[in-house]
């Protein structure tokens, strides 16, 4: 058995760890000619951080991400509506990470590199097309080359090649008319230094969250994200090359200045980080199928998410572990077609509910009712009405907190 990755994202190369670590051979092409430390902040949620900890790597994410401790949605004023605690101090077994993209993607490819050897790296290998007989699958390239193997894992991301050519017919991106500026600065620690806070509504929204150590002890790489809606979703998306293109302040300003939080100036976040970028706000309608024959999707390539409820890292990592998994003992074809059942279902779950919002939509119904504020959050909404929304999404994105005592009692929110 020989298992071909396309694409050395965080879903690509947790597949090769965990292929790895079964004893199955696999290689990973990545189309870049060179890998670099892209984007900015994320998070991984417990399960699957647990995944990563069985590979034992979570000394290395302790060593370039947060522990996150609590998470907060706010009003644009800064008045609070929900508020968690999160990984460990939830009472998971292991943390919810908050990590710069870059430095969780670096630390994946050089675990690989370490384990695998340089040989299952492959840079500079943009796929173009496959074919496959009964018993193998070729992958062609486009200089050329080609790699032959018992499975191929379209994990090529959100405008995958694979994705394209297993759904010619796919209705492509969804854009729901919300444009996004995000960027990550050095600066002062606010609320312990392990704070995520969630502001505003799905017209303007701020998430705001540190994602590794500062330059000094008392400051933090602060993650910022500015989400505005510009549209009714009703147009195309903008085209790729418009893409993570620098964003412009004088753009940004107006929006930033709505919010109002009492722990830290969201204006003086914004002005002091040196380049910061612009991105749509895309997914992908939910598939019918992702595998055919000894050829299936994993990540981005198989269910492109809204940013909505810190998932779309995670899941991918859910995709990889299931699928290596999967493949130990079973025949290809089988497992291929198990890793559809099983995984297709829960991620098109995840989209549907973050096209309406996820566990945010709690900020959206508060704002709806009370645009200007409040003086009493039980005059706008129920506690139970929130519980159900940020619990429910916990529970079926599947990291809600289990039992943590023989009692049956488990962390809750406040």
């Amino acid at each position: 058995m020989t298992i071909l990755i396309a694409g050395g994202g965080i879903g690509g190369l947790t597949l090769a760890l965990s292929l790895h670590e079964r004893g199955i051979p696999c290689t990973v092409f990545e189309a870049a000619q060179e890998v670099r430390s892209l984007g900015v902040g994320i998070n991984t949620l417990p399960h699957a951080i647990r995944e990563l900890a069985a590979l034992g790597l979570l000394p290395a994410l302790d060593a370039c991400a947060i522990r996150t401790r609590e998470l907060r949605y706010l009003n644009r004023f800064g008045q609070g509506i929900w508020t968690e605690a999160r990984g460990t101090h939830a009472g998971h077994d292991v943390p919810q990470f908050s990590i710069h993209r870059g430095h969780l993607h670096t630390m994946l490819w050089d675990a690989v590199r370490k384990r695998l050897g340089d040989a299952a790296l492959i840079t500079g290998a943009l796929l173009t097309g496959f074919s496959q007989t009964i018993d193998s699958v070729t992958a062609h390239f486009a200089d050329g080359r080609t790699a032959t193997g018992t499975a191929l894992v379209g994990a090529d991301g959100i405008h995958s090649v694979i994705r394209r050519t297993l759904h010619p017919d796919d209705g492509g991106l969804r854009w729901n008319g919300i444009q996004m500026w995000r960027g990550a600065v050095d600066w002062p620690a606010y609320e312990g230094g392990d704070v995520m806070a969630i502001a505003g509504d799905m017209a303007e929204k701020l998430v705001l969250y540190p994602i590794a150590a500062g330059t000094r002890p008392d400051t933090r790489l602060t993650n910022w994200v500015i989400c505005v809606r510009q549209g009714d979703g009703s147009s195309a998306p903008p085209r790729r090359e418009d893409w993570s293109r620098p964003g412009r302040l004088a753009e940004l300003l107006p929006h930033v200045r709505r919010f109002r939080l009492p722990f830290i100036d969201v204006e003086a976040l914004v002005r002091a980080t040196p380049e910061f970028f612009e991105y749509p706000m895309c997914d992908r309608d939910p598939l019918p199928w992702w595998t055919l024959g000894r050829v299936t999707l994993l990540g981005d390539a198989a269910h492109p998410m809204y940013p909505v409820g810190s998932n779309g890292a995670s899941q991918a990592i859910l995709d990889a572990r299931c699928l290596a998994a999967l493949l130990d003992g079973t025949a290809v074809p089988d497992a291929l077609v198990a890793y559809d059942a099983e995984r297709r279902p829960k991620t098109a779950a995840i989209v549907t509910s973050n096209r309406m919002g996820g566990p945010e939509r709690v900020v959206d119904v508060v704002s709806e009712r009370a645009p200007d504020g409040f003086t009493r959050l039980e005059d706008v909404i129920a506690r139970e009405e929130l519980a159900a929304i940020a619990g429910g999404y916990a529970a079926m994105a599947g990291f809600a907190v289990t039992p943590v005592s023989a009692s049956g009692a488990t962390a809750t929110a406040r």
